[in-house]
């Protein structure tokens, strides 16, 4: 597929969709694990990885660096880091590489921890507001890296001959400065205590998969981490969980088309409050082993507080509910019986992308950068098709399904924006029904 051309979608909303679908390996843990291959010498095999953009871009950020990458099947992937070229990372390609990529920021910790030096990039990603990388640099100082900064060009290296563990309190709960931490410790001397650690099943995962390397970290799934340095890592395999970001954003489309779907393979015990969310808002789903089976449904309600006042949703750290999905429900409140207050507590700019669903009918008052109040339509007027851009990754997909369930025809434009986290999505759609093309 060349990205090189701008893409959209045209899509005809109003199809009742039908079938099953299933979850790609979750995006977020896929640029973690990916970047700790880069801890070790040996061949480190991932499965179920999602041929999605922004993992392509990391794959070739290591390939660029040295690491022997080879591709297994469609989602498996070998990686060997033997012969590590550090000055790849002060080259223009790089920067601008990595520049396009927030995930790249957690090569930084594997390689400090490994050669005792990293060059770190302003990394880019979606615009959603400010998404400061301190913690990342914090941490890593803490263990002993310091920072030489170039006074004339302004770039700057991380620097240290041997990390020391120790303990760290992290201001913030950032999953992936826990996780470039939390890598950099498993080869640094001595114990490093990691407190106010996020403890998303990503991390779970990752802590998981570096034990199996041979690192020694306990207190995996809670928010202090205790890490064991060792002076070597070795090879392993590791399977990516579902992504479960993409469950509840099927869970929002079942909704949001009246259509009765089958998500299959959902892990659903690490699915945490994601089902109970949607609840609030009318949506029941049913498990059934791993699988989720959302009914059609021709009206949802959204409850109220026991003291009758306005249900509120707020995104929060983990077991809380991910940021991720606030788009998802915020799309799925607009055609349901009743109202609620969308708070996007951790980025300002995610919600912007209201605008564009007020022009397609939606009933929504923007508070402020950080709220939405959502007066439900309950289907007495179906959206309407509209032209329209994709901000970023999870708007995108909010826009889409709003499309989906509109009335006429709707354009998309920058759906890179999408194909950075959603794996061959239009396809998936198409084959339950949706009458979506990319153009």
């Amino acid at each position: 597929m060349d990205y090189k051309v701008q893409q959209a979608y045209r899509i005809v909303g109003g199809k009742t969709l039908r079938g099953e679908i299933t979850p790609q390996g979750a995006k977020n843990e896929a640029l973690q694990v990916i970047c700790a291959t880069l801890l070790t010498s040996e061949e480190v095999i991932i499965h179920n990885v999602p041929n999605i953009l922004d993992v392509l871009r990391l794959i070739e950020l290591l390939e660029g660096l040295g690491t022997k990458v080879s591709k297994i099947d469609e989602n498996s992937w070998s990686f060997r880091s033997m012969d590590i070229h550090l000055d790849y990372m002060q080259s223009n390609e790089y920067r601008q590489k990595a520049k396009a990529l927030r995930g790249s920021m957690m090569i930084v910790g594997p390689l400090l921890a490994r050669y005792g030096m990293a060059f770190p990039q302003k990394p880019g990603g979606d615009k959603i507001g400010r998404r400061r990388v301190d913690t990342h640099f914090y941490g890593l100082q803490k263990l002993g890296a310091k920072i030489i900064e170039d006074a004339e060009s302004h770039l700057f290296a991380l620097e240290a001959k041997k990390l020391e563990g120790t303990y760290i309190l992290l201001d913030e709960a950032s999953v992936t400065g826990t996780a470039n931490i939390v890598m950099a410790a498993t080869l640094a001397a001595g114990t490093t205590t990691l407190f106010n650690a996020a403890c998303e099943p990503y991390i779970v995962q990752l802590c998981k998969m570096l034990n199996r390397m041979g690192a020694r970290i306990s207190g995996i799934g809670s928010n202090l981490l205790t890490i064991e340095g060792v002076e070597q890592l070795g090879g392993t395999s590791h399977t990516l969980m579902p992504d479960m970001i993409e469950v509840g954003s099927f869970i929002g489309l079942a909704a949001m088309t009246q259509s009765q779907l089958i998500i299959k393979n959902t892990d659903y015990q690490s699915l945490g409050i994601i089902p109970e969310i949607f609840s609030r808002l009318g949506i029941e789903t049913y498990p059934q082993g791993n699988d989720i089976i959302v009914p059609a449904l021709q009206h949802y309600e959204i409850e109220s507080f026991r003291d009758g006042s306005i249900m509120s949703i707020a995104d929060a750290p983990w077991p809380g509910f991910t940021p991720d999905l606030i788009s998802i429900a915020l799309v799925v409140a607009t055609q349901a019986k009743g109202s609620v207050l969308i708070h996007q507590k951790m980025f300002e700019s995610r919600l912007f992308f209201v605008d564009s669903l007020i022009d397609m009918g939606a009933r929504i008052i923007l508070c402020d950068p950080h709220r939405a109040t959502v007066i439900g339509l309950d289907w007495q007027y179906r959206l309407r098709g509209i032209r329209m851009s994709s901000p970023d990754i999870r708007a995108g997909v909010a826009l889409l399904i709003a499309a989906l369930s509109a009335k006429g025809e709707s354009i998309i434009e920058n759906i890179e924006q999408i194909d950075r986290g959603y794996e061959n999505f239009d396809t998936r759609l198409k084959a339950l029904g949706a009458d979506i093309e990319r153009i």
